[in-house]
């Protein structure tokens, strides 16, 4: 690597004759392709990538414009230009100029206006509900895109596991719908570009060719811009799926990496051992750790190596690039605890410095609430020094407890025991409010399927994600109660089409009139309670008192100073009685109770009832 420094490259230039040939440099790559004044970091480093770029070298005489140092890569066709751009440097084009011996090539990079929008880049928070979806799987917008000429992959529908054609102008269009229901931010998954075989099945997004741009399969850069303006303007927030941990190995880069450190070396470390606590095992032996952080993915995931100094910096770079382009109000960090742990901390650090209103949430898929705990901000105690910047975690713990609870007979440590026992541990967070939870995602099998597919189970899981502390995400499909697909789908089983997002299709879940009698229980339920959530200040702020369960009951309270909410789950076959003396600590002061989702008024004066399989949510007066 060779970093060249700003005053040799002054020398250098002087030394050159004075007679310079004009040449243009062919098919020149420049990363980003175009940045913004006035930002909140100085740094900009452009990644210039044409044959023998590194043979060049860069010049810029703009006020404001502070050329650092010029890095060659080990291929001679990447040079990293690193520059600092003023505060005061206005919106506009300024010129850099390459030269090569007598030959020269000048061209003007773009410095664009910041959005003055305030609803942009929000964040979100325990006031929210997430609507998680996948663009190919929701809604086809715009039938023309669905196979693009030259792209490696065409639409499948009929294949379980292949890319349907779904896009974001299909999202886009059932937006209404996604209010409806009461969500209030939409997290898609990834909208990069994945043009892998059609053997590998990238429809999901998390194997990016081409981190600058969306899909054409999906649309533009221009139509997720628009897509994110009409979220803000319906009052709904949008969260950017992101991945730092690898690429798809049809990546560009993959032809030509920019050094021989771009990407770990798969003849050495394999495949990662998928096991995320050993990031945090104070135990663990060094085979792990390199197995976990250089393994890579699967096989066509090349693990990326952000130890690179011009990697690292091209990763944050790009996410700053993202949340500035397109407004988005936060970040899920995929596979956040494989990378180096240095990098992750860092990469969150630069993100919420530079938006201090943003929020990300990192995927920690590990086993327990300690591991967890550990990838949160501000934990105290930590004795590896780690100091972590992450504002959220993924609650698997949630998740795991839920599953659990209503696939276990009651008992000391069993049934509704798993719910309790994993909140009593929130002590070990830095914050349990900011957690995301979840009843199931698009890794993990259709909760209505793992519940038994019993709607008064689905429905009693679902009023205490609304209920329990933390940031509530919702799977699309589960307010229609989606079955898991055959085993032999594979992941295609946990990611069915939405009926009706496809033009020919037999109907439409969109519909009132199209859906089942069944489907249209489960949605009104779901859409009540969401929207009720929405106003109500106990949940999104207040504290939590729970009592240990007793003959397979839960009970729960959420508070402020001005308000209650009472919560009772009832996971027996029968009605049962709430002692209004066991609970009369919260119940003191309150004579009625308002059932949110019957709007029924319950006499909180005497011991009442809670019919079987249900969980009751009282607001209290």
């Amino acid at each position: 690597m060779k970093v060249l420094k700003p005053l040799f490259c002054l020398l250098l230039l002087l030394s050159i004759s004075s007679v310079t040939q004009a040449q243009s440099i062919k098919n020149l790559k420049v990363e980003p392709p175009f940045w913004f004044a006035n930002m909140p970091t100085e740094k900009l480093q452009l990644m210039l990538y044409a044959e023998d770029i590194g043979n060049y070298r860069a010049s810029i005489d703009a006020e404001g414009i502070t050329l650092v140092n010029q890095v060659v890569g080990d291929s001679p066709n990447y040079l990293f230009v690193n520059l600092l751009i003023g505060k005061d440097v206005k919106a506009g084009d300024f010129d850099i100029t390459l030269t090569n011996g007598k030959k020269q090539h000048t061209f003007a990079y773009t410095l664009n206006t910041r959005s003055a929008d305030a609803n942009r880049n929000q964040g979100f928070s325990a006031e929210d509900v997430i609507y998680l979806l996948m663009p190919d799987r929701f809604a086809n917008g715009n039938p023309d895109n669905d196979t693009i000429e030259g792209m490696l992959e065409p639409a499948r529908r009929s294949y379980p596991s292949g890319r349907h054609g779904g896009d974001i102008q299909g999202v886009k269009e059932h937006l209404d719908y996604i209010k409806s229901l009461g969500m209030t931010a939409v997290w898609l998954t990834p909208v990069f570009e994945n043009d892998q075989t059609p053997e590998y099945k990238a429809y999901h997004g998390y194997a990016a060719t081409d981190m600058y741009k969306v899909d054409r399969r999906f649309g533009s850069n221009a139509e997720f811009l628009d897509f994110v303006e009409t979220c803000h303007e319906m009052g709904l927030k949008v969260i950017m799926d992101m991945i730092h941990n690898h690429i798809g190995d049809q990546h560009w880069w993959m032809k030509d990496l920019p050094f021989n450190n771009w990407v770990h070396d798969k003849s050495v470390y394999g495949n990662t051992n998928y096991r995320g606590t050993i990031a945090s095992d104070p135990y663990a032996a060094q085979f792990d750790k390199d197995k976990l952080q250089k393994g890579w993915f699967v096989t066509e995931m090349p693990d990326l190596d952000q130890r690179n100094p011009q990697l690292a910096d091209y990763l944050i770079q790009n996410t700053l690039w993202w949340i500035e382009y397109s407004g988005v109000d936060g970040i899920r960090m995929d596979t956040y605890l494989y990378p180096y742990q240095d990098y992750m901390a860092r990469w969150a650090k630069e993100v919420i410095e530079a938006y201090p209103d943003f929020n990300i949430v990192g995927e920690s898929w590990v086993e327990t609430v300690a591991h967890e705990a550990y990838w949160q901000q501000n934990l105290p105690g930590q004795s590896d020094g780690y100091e972590s910047h992450l504002p959220s975690v993924t609650d698997f713990q949630i998740h795991f407890a839920v599953r659990d609870a209503f696939n276990q007979d009651f008992g000391w440590e069993s049934g509704l025991m798993k719910i309790y026992y994993a909140l009593s541990q929130d002590r070990l967070y830095s914050d349990p409010m900011k957690n995301v939870i979840f009843l199931d995602n698009h890794d993990i099998h259709r909760i209505y399927s793992t519940l038994g597919e019993k709607p008064e189970h689905l429905k009693m899981a679902y009023a205490f994600l609304m209920t329990t502390r933390g940031i509530p995400q919702v799977y699309y499909g589960t307010e229609l109660a989606f079955k898991q697909g055959p085993a032999d789908w594979g992941d295609g089983g946990k990611r069915a089409d939405m009926p009706g997002g496809w033009a020919g299709d037999e109907r439409s879940v969109f519909t009132e009139n199209d859906r089942t009698n069944a489907e249209n229980d489960m949605l009104n339920y779901v859409s009540k309670i969401t929207n009720w959530r929405k106003n109500s200040k106990a949940i999104h702020e207040g504290k939590l008192l729970h009592f240990v369960p007793e003959n397979n009951v839960y009970v729960y309270f959420r508070y402020t100073d001005n308000e209650r909410v009472m919560v009772v789950m009832n996971m027996n076959e029968e009605a049962t009685t709430i002692s209004k003396a066991k609970h009369i600590e919260m119940l003191r002061g309150y004579a009625t109770g308002t059932n949110v989702v019957t709007d029924a008024t319950v006499d909180l004066t005497k011991d009442f009832t809670v019919p079987a399989k249900t969980t009751m949510v009282l607001e209290l007066h």
